[in-house]
């Protein structure tokens, strides 16, 4: 196999965790050629991951079939004579591009009832493959074949030069002391920590010499607002004012991370930063932080991972009793020198 295309997830965690299959891939097939078809919003991830050749920009939205637009790039991508394709994801949708671009090997698990467009079918086993990141590691091996381990953490790329110009480009210096608070979640407010928790850390960690930054979309800068608001003074809220790039090399020279289960917690732990997670609604048991440098905070109740995207009780005490102090032990013996 000279060249070969993956069809990319749709959120940039599950991008993240599946770099260790591309990994995979190029030792399998020295020399090959890996290109990743990705909507634009994933695409910056990609495109800090050494393996990746080229993205290909795939302009369709969350639950979009648009068949002519789907024709017209099957097409496009006919003519760069593909060998093979793996699908991460498991929608019949995500299928089509492959299957009408005539790609010889399109390689993933069955999904949707994939027959037929899926033509090197695996059989997910959710007991024997628990989390994300070895459920994509399978698609490298053939059918069948158990998933070489231990599986390498993933990783991306912020050089030097990367951060310098990013810090030129905003007009800002790196602080003495800097921790990255990521508290949005764009999956659903079951997965957030509360603002008011956020911002009495923040006080917290001021106290002992850290600068503050807020991380995330636009969608999270009315929560990051919040935050600023009940701790005055305190933080740079660059959520929605930074691309995604430009986020990636900050939180790469962060001393501290502070997080959601989220996009940018699998950032932060691809950057190899330490990081402070923290569980509510979902499961590390699923998608951790796949980093040494991660400690993980749950309180594992009995209502808990719910994996809903509002808490179905109403009162969300997975995160709520989740408590500043609890959050600040963490953070201080992980940013010990």
């Amino acid at each position: 196999m000279k060249k070969a295309l993956i069809v990319a997830p749709s959120w940039i965690g599950d991008t993240i965790m599946a770099q260790p299959l591309f990994a995979r891939l190029h030792a399998r097939h020295p020399g090959l050629q890996l290109d990743a078809l990705a909507p634009s919003w994933v695409a910056p991830v990609l495109r800090r991951m050494d393996d990746i050749t080229e993205v290909v920009d795939s302009p369709f939205g969350h639950g979009q079939v648009s068949l002519k637009a789907r024709w017209q790039l099957a097409r496009q991508l006919a003519a760069r004579g593909y060998d093979a394709v793996y699908v991460l994801p498991n929608s019949l949708k995500s299928a089509l591009v492959p299957f009408l671009a005539g790609i010889p090997q399109r390689i993933g698990f069955t999904g949707e009832s994939r027959y037929g467009l899926i033509n090197v079918r695996h059989t997910l086993d959710k007991t024997s493959l628990p989390l994300m990141v070895e459920r994509f590691a399978q698609l490298a091996e053939p059918p069948g074949t158990p998933v070489p381990k231990p599986i390498l953490h993933p990783k991306i790329r912020s050089t030097a030069t990367d951060r310098q110009n990013t810090l030129a480009a905003l007009g800002r210096e790196r602080p003495e002391r800097f921790a990255a608070f990521c508290p949005g979640a764009e999956y659903g407010p079951a997965k957030r920590w509360p603002a008011a928790h956020f911002a009495t850390l923040a006080r917290n960690l001021a106290d002992h010499g850290y600068r503050i930054g807020l991380f995330g979309s636009p969608k999270d800068r009315p929560v990051a607002d919040e935050i600023s608001a009940l701790a005055p003074g305190l933080c740079d809220n660059l959520c929605g004012t930074t691309s995604l790039e430009q986020a990636i090399d900050l939180l790469a020279m962060a001393d501290l991370v502070v997080c959601n289960d989220s996009g940018l917690m699998h950032v932060a732990a691809a950057l190899d930063r330490p990081i402070v997670a923290l569980y509510g609604s979902s499961s590390p048991g699923f998608t951790p932080p796949l980093s040494d440098q991660a400690d993980i905070l749950t309180l594992n109740l009995d209502c808990s991972p719910c994996f809903k995207r509002e808490c179905p009780l109403g009162h969300l005490d997975c995160l709520n009793k989740l408590s500043p102090a609890q959050v600040l032990s963490a953070c201080l013996k992980r940013s010990a020198p």
